[in-house]
């Protein structure tokens, strides 16, 4: 049974880690929640859930279950599976403790609950794990000296609880309710101009000019305060259909782990 990379969560992140392990050849499936929040929606697998087919820089996705994996896989493709509790981990037919490495990009900042099985290798991103009590490596998701540093003892930095770069870009629900977009991905925003609205009332606001980089999907009952969108002054339409450049360098260093340990390296080669 070849190597299968599980990746837990299909946000952008996720999706940048996805994106560099299938360009090098490797097998990548991806768990999702039933109704994804991620704001990247462009560049973010987890949009698949929505559509049932997605690409992101060309590397396509597909809607599967569990029986379906290898067609998706065969047919060059990432599946995506609606699998939060990553129950697939137990299909002794579809997974393997000996050729399973499991990569935790779900982001909730917040120890991990236990796997059902012991995979070959377990690595998580960012906050909330530490290595190797709960997983095998840690991996820094803070923008910084550190970003993509690899940690085999210990933990990735706190969160701080405020976003990176300037807080006022991104973009949180005023209230609770159902959210219904003004603006798509990619649109240009002059400050003040309404992007989004929440239940018919509230109104989200651009805090500037620059271009809307994200949202979350349209009708999704939201709560109060989630982020539900992201607005960059850069004002570059073309940044928000590639994957970033931290998403990229935390790609590359899951990459990195995978070939760290020679017995995981060569298991890795012998099956492309």
């Amino acid at each position: 049974m070849p190597i299968t990379i599980l990746i837990r969560g299909g946000g952008d992140l996720a999706s940048g880690v996805a994106v560099r392990l299938h360009r090098a050849g490797l097998h990548v499936i991806i768990t999702e929640l039933p109704q994804p929040l991620a704001v990247r929606r462009a560049v973010s697998f987890s949009e698949t859930v929505y559509e049932g087919a997605w690409k992101v820089e060309e590397v396509a996705s597909r809607l599967a279950s569990a029986d379906q994996l290898q067609v998706v896989l065969e047919a060059g493709e990432i599946p995506v599976l609606v699998d939060p509790n990553a129950n697939v981990l137990g299909n002794a037919i579809v997974t393997n403790p000996q050729t399973t490495i499991v990569v935790d990009a779900r982001l909730t900042k917040q120890m991990p609950e236990p796997l059902p099985i012991q995979p070959l290798l377990h690595i998580g991103l960012g906050p909330g794990f530490t290595a190797p009590t709960d997983c095998h490596a840690v991996i820094e998701t803070q923008r910084g000296h550190d970003l993509g540093r690899v940690i085999w003892n210990g933990s990735a930095s706190a969160h701080s609880g405020q976003p990176e770069g300037d807080p006022r870009r991104v973009l949180r629900a005023p209230a609770g309710g159902v959210i219904t977009a003004r603006k798509q991905i990619g649109d240009h925003c002059e400050e003040g101009e309404v992007v989004a609205v929440i239940g018919e009332q509230h109104s989200v606001i651009s805090p500037f000019r620059g271009v809307l980089r994200g949202i979350i999907h349209d009708g999704l009952n939201v709560a109060e305060g989630l982020k539900i969108g992201d607005v960059d002054a850069r004002n570059r339409r073309e940044y928000c259909f590639t994957v970033s450049d931290k998403a990229l360098a935390i790609g590359g260093s899951v990459m990195e782990v995978l070939l760290a340990s020679p017995e995981i390296r060569n298991k890795l080669w012998d099956c492309l």
